[in-house]
């Protein structure tokens, strides 16, 4: 989940260079700071002299940096100039490096401002003539203030951050402006929920310790905008309170969200819908772990709109591309992430879009694509900037991708060599894999057993924080403990009151019960999963495949070769690319026309079983056109009465044995450009 700009910023209040307040009409902020800046007391002539030239002047416009030279020159003990730099630096910071040069002149300004005006800051009062003198400084106070947090927070500094927010709650500002010291408190505490008073003294000792102290500072923001309320009244424009109250709902969506209260967070988000503010990456996020993906994925289409213009990772982009691999559409996730990769180059977000990018080549079968982004995360120093996505879960996500591309590659040697048990060489590489990737799993359940969360994002399926789909939950379970995992999950499943979700749960079980070699009774919750009345054909693809070919292996077991068949077909009509890597041999029908010599028989040596007639078997026509250097192949993949699976393609031909394996690969939406929704759909007779 992550921190929205527009809520937390309260929008009325947070536009930097615009305030209204209430004296018979509406003023320009412009105004209020001339009043503001007219001389208390004995004010040194340049002091007066930048408070003039300031006028009219955005701290966030590019104009801000050679101001603030200009404003340091005239008095570098004023906190004006130095304000203007922090802000220039912050706004174009995107590393480690640039916020901390951008928190070095925040810091002094805030010094200085608190020195110098500590009166100024403390003021409390209804009074109109009195507050105004004294509005410009707590406004400009709440800003420093506002980056500098950030700037610590950026850095992965929680605990200046911490201390910050408590110096800020010590002046008592009647009205928070950009600084939601309770607010940011809480978030601060979520953020970091997994860590103890060992590592930072502000935290509990325990994630729901932690989780319920997040929610107290909530209350306590509620409970100053209330005590504030007989002050501001007479200041600000009536119903301005509803603003600074959306704020708190924000966050309170985020911490019901993460513990489950779905009824609770539902209402928070309604009060935030209702009001026009609604933060759709949130709520998207939300819709997810509820199982309404389809909700979720026009919410995440609204935040793309909303977040458009935000430096920090775009989250929307990182769980769209999930759910369109959910969909059965990794190619549309290729090209969102690749898309936005081009448009952001290296700035925070450049891992987890790379991650993301890696996850659906996977997903598509581009084993060899997929590792080289993953490996482009691994090697990036991600800046994990307003968002609860921390390093833990960076790490995490790149070594399970890791360990799916493994499992990958041993099935893809097996599915390129039918005979692979006869060739020393394909036998040794798969044994070198196989290794390799027991090395991978042991690197990862060492990091999976010190993560205090794995109770929240692991065992529960669909989790806030969770940044893996629940089919790499699976991967990472499935050679360990059968018996605890079954008991886990079949305990989930009779707890979560989530029931869209219960489907995930009986998939789960199925497998582990198939592990136990009880595959009648795993058949019967694979029957569970697909007579499901909330299975949604559309958005959860992903679940319908990897069922049938779940099937299709029961069935296999149990001797059921009809049943195998038709399984394996129905999967393949909804999701061809995981076939190769199923380690199931499907049946194609093959028509073929102007074979180059011993094409056919470099195809047969592939883990296909190719038939010339079969009803429970999709026909793949093959075409060579063109000769010489200009020789390509076109091919396409129908059902028995021409409804297409595989849209007509074209590719070129090189050498015999790699050409025959690409357009095998190919034959199963592998590689290749991406295909029509249209054309993906389940011929009739596939399986309910």
């Amino acid at each position: 989940m992550r921190i929205t700009q527009e809520m937390s910023a309260k929008n009325a209040l947070r536009c930097t260079g615009k305030a209204w307040l209430l004296l018979g009409g509406m003023f320009f902020i412009s105004a209020l700071h001339a009043l503001a800046q007219a001389p208390v007391g004995q004010r040194s002539t340049l002091r007066y002299e930048i408070d003039a030239k300031r006028i009219g002047v955005d701290v966030n416009s590019e104009d801000a940096l050679p101001r603030s030279r200009e404003f340091i020159r005239i008095d570098s003990t004023y906190y004006v100039g130095w304000m203007f730099e922090g802000a220039y630096k912050y706004q174009h910071a995107a590393d480690y490096i640039g916020y901390k040069n951008a928190a070095l002149p925040l810091e002094r300004a805030l010094y200085t401002l608190e020195r110098d005006y500590r009166k100024e800051l403390r003021t409390r009062t209804a009074d109109v003539m009195v507050y105004y003198p004294v509005f410009s400084y707590q406004l400009d106070y709440t800003l420093i203030a506002n980056y500098l947090m950030n700037c610590y927070s950026n850095m992965e500094e929680p605990d200046k951050v911490y201390a910050l927010l408590r110096r800020v709650l010590q002046f008592h500002l009647q009205r928070d402006y950009y600084m939601d010291a309770y607010n940011y408190l809480s978030w601060t505490v979520h953020r970091n929920r997994f860590f103890t008073t060992a590592q930072y003294p502000f935290l509990k000792n325990s994630i729901d310790a932690n989780e319920a102290l997040a929610m107290r500072y909530l209350d306590s923001g509620m409970q100053k905008i209330q005590r504030d309320y007989p002050l501001n009244s007479h200041l600000f424009q009536p119903g301005y309170e509803q603003a600074d109250k959306l704020a708190v709902y924000h966050y309170k969506a985020i911490l019901y969200s993460y513990s489950f209260q779905i009824d609770s967070a539902a209402r928070y988000y309604q009060l935030m819908r209702d009001a026009g503010r609604l933060p759709y990456n949130n709520f998207a996020t939300f819709r997810v772990i509820c199982g309404d993906f389809r909700a979720a994925d026009a919410a995440y289409q609204k935040a793309s709109e909303q977040d458009g213009y935000d430096k920090r990772l775009q989250e929307w982009v990182y769980y769209s591309s999930i759910l369109d691999i959910y969909k059965g559409q990794p190619k549309t996730g290729i090209q969102l992430t690749k898309d936005m990769i081009k448009a952001n180059g290296s700035t925070p977000g450049f891992g987890w879009y790379n991650i993301a990018l890696a996850r659906c080549l996977l997903y598509d079968g581009q084993r060899k694509e997929a590792a080289r982004y993953t490996e482009k995360a691994a090697q990036f120093k991600e800046t994990h900037i307003g968002t609860t996505l921390g390093q833990t879960h960076y790490s995490f996500s790149i070594q399970l991708l890791k360990l799916q591309q493994k499992i990958q590659e041993i099935e893809a040697q097996k599915w390129e060599h039918a005979n692979w048990w006869y060739h020393p060489m394909v036998w040794a590489k798969i044994a070198q894999l196989t290794t390799e990737k027991y090395v991978q799993q042991f690197l990862i359940i060492q990091q999976f057993a010190q993560n205090p969360e794995r109770d929240r994002v692991i065992y529960k399926l669909f989790s806030t924080e969770s940044t893996v789909t629940w089919d790499e939950v699976w991967i990472l379970i499935r050679d360990f403990s059968t018996s605890f995992f079954y008991e886990r999950f079949k305990k989930q499943l009779a707890d979560d009151k989530r029931t869209a979700i219960h489907k995930y749960y009986e998939y789960m079980l199925g497998n582990l019960l198939m592990k136990k070699g009880d595959y009648p009774q795993a058949m019967q919750y694979f029957n569970k999963v697909l007579a499901d009345p909330q299975l949604d054909k559309d958005y959860e693809k992903l679940l319908l495949a990897r069922t049938l070919l779940a099937k299709a292996t029961c069935a296999q077991a149990l001797d059921d070769d009809r049943g195998y068949r038709q399984y394996l077909y129905d999967a393949y009509c909804q999701y061809p690319q995981l076939i190769p890597y199923s380690g199931l041999r499907m049946s194609l029908q093959l028509r073929m026309g102007n074979a180059p010599e011993g094409f056919i028989a470099a195809l047969k040596k592939l883990h296909i079983d190719w038939e010339s007639n079969s009803q429970n078997a999709p026909i793949a026509h093959i075409q060579f056109v063109g000769s010489g250097q200009s020789l390509r192949i076109a091919f396409s993949v129908t059902d028995s009465n021409g409804k297409a699976i595989i849209a007509p393609q074209t590719m070129p031909y090189k050498q015999l044995e790699t050409t025959a394996t690409e357009l095998a690969y190919r034959l199963f939406g592998i590689g290749g450009g991406t295909q029509p929704e249209a054309e993906r759909q389940a011929p009739s007779g596939s399986a309910k």
